[in-house]
């Protein structure tokens, strides 16, 4: 029975990959049909995207800013090593 058990995982794992590889496969094709629109709206959303990390990064480093700020307002000795 030792023997089989290797035989039986290797079978279902390719199972698995085979699987995997198809839907992956039908995604990316299916993907392509769909056209321009679709491209559009990702544009889009990638450009809403940038704009709130964006946003994000300016609200961070306002943020350390103020920290900083209150830090040495407060007397805290914040030198590098």
């Amino acid at each position: 029975m030792m023997e089989w058990i290797p035989i039986i995982f290797v079978a279902f794992k390719a199972l698995v990959l085979c699987t995997g590889m198809f839907f992956a496969v039908k995604w990316h094709y299916d993907q392509g049909k769909k056209g321009k629109q679709i491209v559009e709206e990702m544009r889009m959303v990638m450009r809403a995207g940038g704009m709130v990390t964006a946003v994000f990064m300016v609200l961070l480093l306002g943020l350390g800013l103020a920290t900083f700020v209150l830090g040495k307002t407060l007397g805290l000795d914040l030198t590098l090593p």
